[in-house]
């Protein structure tokens, strides 16, 4: 008997080579949380690392659903997670000034992380109903935007800024996929640069309006508002070429800098593993990307292309934003780096992305590789 046939056909055409891949970016996070904890496996390493094998069961348990459910569902699921973003509003757990969570007892569940997921599987949906002749006119637009506006305007008054942009991206990320004309986006940005001063002084909180000023200039209070941008362009610039060595940072373990092991978990990484270890990592994050965006080139259905490239690109937003915060790129908006910075939330909606991907392939009769 042969050798392939002896392994069972499910296991077969799964896409191993990615899920080596994110295995292989889950475990280089322990690694960093390990050394961020001292060598130590508490509080985050064990803690993360049973969370990644959980949400990798999940993503393929959820692979193996079809991808015309996630079409019927698309619209139930977003309006479900719509009303979890309301209870969020009455009954909603506060923590660290914000008002993100409910409180479920076994676990608290920040419903606006399931909704960038659900946006962009609701605007395909919108666009794959939506006739073709009909993709230039008017209603192709004001539908696509309520979808997208309503969710976030209910995550801008949490108050949670970064997680609202990314709604606002990857739905309109669909919106321009779909076909809608250049003008529009264009049009959309002039309008933006307009708004922006007024959204700025009249509809941001004061703390966000101050992170907006330090990342302009961080050095303005390096002790203050600016310490967390200007400590992570210590640890990511002192790392070099190779870094300092496994367990031998000295910004993250002298307790320098802020959040090593959640949002500026890159920096931690890129002071002991250096310039070579960040583009490694980086790498890895563009190969799952490239995977999906080429999933979504390959699907049969206009839903299915939509959706994929809109999760693609979901987990490229993930990953952008964090590492544009923590080199100063960006404002400091609190998105982590998916499979890397510790906590369940990122990991888990990234690992549904993964799943969904992995399903949309698996429907399209495996015409996708990770190749």
């Amino acid at each position: 008997m042969s050798g392939p046939s002896m392994i069972p056909a499910p296991l077969a055409q799964l896409p191993w080579k990615l899920l080596f891949l994110v295995m292989a970016i889950g475990g280089f996070g322990l690694v960093v949380l390990y050394s961020a904890a001292g060598g130590h496996l508490k509080p985050w390493a064990m803690s993360q690392g049973i969370k990644f094998m959980v949400f990798i069961v999940m993503a393929l348990v959820i692979a193996r659903i079809p991808e015309q459910i996630w079409k019927a569902a698309a619209f139930p699921l977003y309006g479900g997670i719509l009303i979890l973003l309301l209870l969020v509003e009455m009954l909603g757990f506060v923590g660290g000034g914000s008002q993100r969570w409910l409180d479920l007892g076994i676990i608290r569940l920040q419903p606006s992380e399931l909704m960038k997921l659900a946006i962009v599987l609701a605007v395909a949906r919108f666009y794959d109903i939506l006739p073709a002749g009909q993709i230039r006119s008017w209603i192709a637009i004001w539908p696509a935007a309520l979808l997208i506006g309503i969710p976030a305007l209910l995550v801008m008054v949490q108050p949670d800024l970064g997680t609202a942009l990314m709604i606002i991206a990857g739905g309109l990320t669909v919106m321009f996929l779909a076909g809608l004309p250049l003008r529009l986006f264009v049009g959309g940005v002039a309008a933006l640069a307009i708004i922006a001063p007024l959204a700025f002084f009249f509809g941001l909180h004061d703390y966000q309006r101050n992170r907006v000023l330090i990342f302009m200039d961080p050095e303005s209070d390096p002790l203050g508002a600016g310490y967390h941008i200007s400590q992570s362009k210590i640890a990511i610039g002192s790392g070099g070429i190779f870094g300092k060595g496994f367990l031998n940072g000295t910004q993250s373990h002298l307790d320098y800098l802020p959040e090593g092991h959640t949002d500026f978990v890159f920096a931690t990484m890129a002071e002991e593993w250096g310039l070579a270890g960040g583009v490694l990592l980086i790498t890895a994050f563009i190969l799952v990307v490239r995977w999906g965006l080429r999933v979504g080139q390959r699907a049969n259905s206009r839903f299915a292309r939509l959706a994929a490239c809109g999760l693609a690109t979901t987990i490229f937003f993930y990953v952008a934003i964090n590492l544009m915060m923590v080199m100063g790129l960006a404002p400091v908006v609190g998105i982590p780096l998916p499979l890397f910075s510790f906590g369940g939330s990122a990991m888990m909606t990234v690992m549904i992305c993964i799943g969904i991907l992995m399903g949309i392939e698996r429907s399209n009769r495996g015409r996708s590789r990770f190749d």
